[in-house]
Order: C-alpha cells, then sequence, then structure tokens
C-alpha cells in the first residue's frame, strides 16, 4: 500500500496532534463539464493527484509536506448555463482561502502553496491582499499545466480537455474516461476583435458560444503513455520546489545583489 501520511484528510489525531508542517499544500479544482469524455470533476481528480504525489516525493527527501483536502469548486462565472457547473465566485474564494489561511497560521504552519488546477481560478490578487495580515507566513500559488512546456509532450495544443487533460486522466483515473471515439473534437470559435483574438486584450469567455462540446482542444491523440510521461515531470518539478520552500527561511527568501 503506498504511503499517505502526508494526507491530511487520511490521518488521524493521533499522528497529526504530534506532527510539524512546514508546508501545508492546498489543491483547489473545479466542478465543470470537460467535453463528451471526461467528468466534472477533472480538475479535482487532477489536483488531487498531484498535490499527493508531489508531496510524497518531497516527504522522501525529508520535507514535511502536508496536503489538505481539495477545494471542488471554482471560478465558473463564464459556464452558468451549462447543466450542474458549480460556481464559487472570487470573492466567495478570497474568504475561503483567508479561512484557511487563519487556521493554519494559528497551528504555526510557516508556509502554504496552493496547487491550482483550473483555468478560472486566479489567486493572486487575493493573496496580495492576505499577506500583509499574515507576515509569519508565506504565500504562493502555482498552476501546476504551466510548468513544463506541453509542447515536448504532446502533438496538439490543450486549452480545455484536450490532448494534454485526457492523457492526465488516462494515466490517473481511467476507468472515469469514455472511450475517446465518443469526445467531441474541442473546436473552438475565436473573438472576431483583433486585440481579444490575439489575447493581449483579456475578456472572460462565454463557454456556449465558443464551443460546441465544452472541450477547446482536440484529445484523440490523448494516450495514458504520454500523461504518465509528462506527470512524472510536472511532479517532479513540483516536489522540488516543495522541497526547497521546505528548506527556506521566510525571513531570508532574496539573494544579496
Amino acid at each position: 500500500m503506498v504511503s499517505s501520511t502526508h494526507l491530511l484528510a487520511n490521518l488521524s489525531w493521533k499522528t497529526v496532534g504530534k506532527s510539524k508542517y512546514e508546508v501545508a499544500v492546498l489543491p483547489w479544482g473545479a466542478t465543470e463539464p470537460h467535453n463528451y469524455h471526461l467528468p466534472f470533476c477533472t480538475d479535482v481528480i487532477e489536483s488531487d493527484y498531484i498535490a499527493s504525489e508531489s508531496a510524497r516525493r518531497a516527504n522522501e527527501h525529508g520535507a514535511p509536506i502536508i496536503v489538505l483536502p481539495t477545494i471542488p469548486f471554482g471560478v465558473n462565472t463564464g459556464q452558468l448555463d451549462l447543466n450542474m457547473t458549480i460556481n464559487m465566485n472570487p470573492s466567495t474564494q478570497a474568504m475561503v482561502l483567508r479561512d484557511i489561511v487563519d487556521s493554519l497560521s494559528r497551528h504555526g504552519i510557516p508556509k502554504m502553496a496552493i496547487l491550482n488546477s483550473h483555468g478560472g481560478n486566479d489567486f493572486k490578487q487575493m493573496i496580495r491582499e492576505i499577506q500583509p495580515d499574515y507576515p509569519n507566513m508565506f504565500l504562493c500559488t502555482v498552476n501546476w499545466w504551466q510548468i513544463v512546456d506541453q509542447s515536448s509532450y504532446f502533438d496538439e495544443k490543450d486549452d480545455h480537455a484536450g490532448e494534454m487533460e485526457t492523457s492526465v486522466m488516462l494515466a490517473i483515473a481511467p476507468n472515469l474516461v469514455l472511450p475517446l471515439n465518443e469526445a467531441g473534437w474541442g473546436k473552438a470559435r475565436f473573438f472576431k476583435v483583433k486585440g481579444l483574438r490575439e489575447k493581449w486584450v483579456w475578456a472572460q469567455r462565454q463557454w456556449t458560444k465558443v464551443t460546441d462540446d465544452t472541450g477547446v482542444g482536440d484529445p484523440r491523440k490523448a494516450t495514458a503513455d504520454k500523461g504518465r510521461k509528462y506527470l512524472d515531470a510536472v511532479t517532479s518539478k513540483i516536489a522540488e520546489f516543495l522541497a526547497e520552500l521546505a528548506r527556506a527561511d521566510i525571513r531570508d527568501l532574496y539573494e544579496n545583489s
């Protein structure tokens, strides 16, 4: 059996009560459709696995990391017309995040990393607001899909439920992935306005006007082997970061000039 001593959800007070953790990892996902072939909680499953595997690797190097239970709801204000999409507004997220940070600070946790699995979530401004109230904690956020160059592992660019995400799910939860011949093509329509189309202007996309099958990116070249190789690279990088963060003194984070 794989050890899960880094997963708070699986631990009892007998273990937690006498343990000291240096870094808390907060996985944060979303509940939304992912084309026809992937489950609604794809982002939750991905963040569960990546946070757990990264922490396990970091713990093997002596880093005291604890992974918190995954938050399953994200910002989905552009998908509210898609049946059973669950939206959490950014203002609600900020309050939830503040309460979690406050709880951790009371228990002497000096560092927290948000492991984000959903493109609609953006925690930077929340951290800017919360951080000054907790000077004895270090807060950071990472989007796992941006860590490693996807072009080294996949043939098609993935925006949502395409080749990368489908490969990842085939690697970690193949029983939840429908046959790829049942998937939509993930074709997207783009903004007519040039600045928006070139992405130097940002606006929220209304998802049902962008895609017919809720996917953006062709999933049909996805394989479990591609997913395993990509996940190995991603979790290796995160584990290295977590181990280094665990060793770091938050009062001395900057190099001398």
